[in-house]
Order: structure tokens, then C-alpha cells, then sequence
């Protein structure tokens, strides 16, 4: 019996590139730090001037709701942090 011949299969070429690849654009995010570090601060105010004038300041008729507002500003911090490379 003959032997069948063994074809080469051509290598893969891909096609010509018609556009070029995207530059990636590094954008200035210096105003990061600043604004996380700030948002966390004034969450901690908010905590502690509310702990320490029992609930007079900074909101009275929010009352313990001050604290869902400190937290919320520190949230908004990390949340912010999120965007620092």
C-alpha cells in the first residue's frame, strides 16, 4: 500500500495591523492625597466633636445620625483612595 503524503501546514500569520495600538494616557492625580487625607479628617472631627459635646455639636437635631456622617465622610475617603495610581 502506498504511503499518503504528509502536508505541512502554512504557519500562522496574522494580519496586517491597520491601526496603531492606543497610547495610554497617565493623567496628573496629585489631587488625590490631599483630598482623601481630607476626607478622612473631617470624618474624625465630625466623630470626636460629637462625642465630646454629647451631642450638641456638629448636628444637634440629626443626634446620632452624626456619626452615620463621620463615617460617611470616611467612606467617601477610601472611596476616593480608589483613585490613586
Amino acid at each position: 500500500m502506498p504511503k499518503s503524503r504528509i502536508r505541512k501546514k502554512a504557519d500562522y500569520t496574522p494580519p496586517p495591523a491597520t491601526r496603531q495600538a492606543a497610547s495610554i494616557k497617565l493623567t496628573n492625580r496629585s489631587w488625590v492625597a490631599p483630598v482623601m487625607l481630607a476626607m478622612f479628617a473631617i470624618g474624625l472631627v465630625w466623630i470626636v466633636v460629637f462625642y465630646v459635646t454629647d451631642g450638641t455639636l456638629p448636628i444637634k437635631s440629626i443626634n446620632n445620625w452624626n456619626i452615620v456622617v463621620g463615617f460617611g465622610f470616611i467612606a467617601a475617603g477610601f472611596g476616593v483612595s480608589t483613585q490613586w495610581k
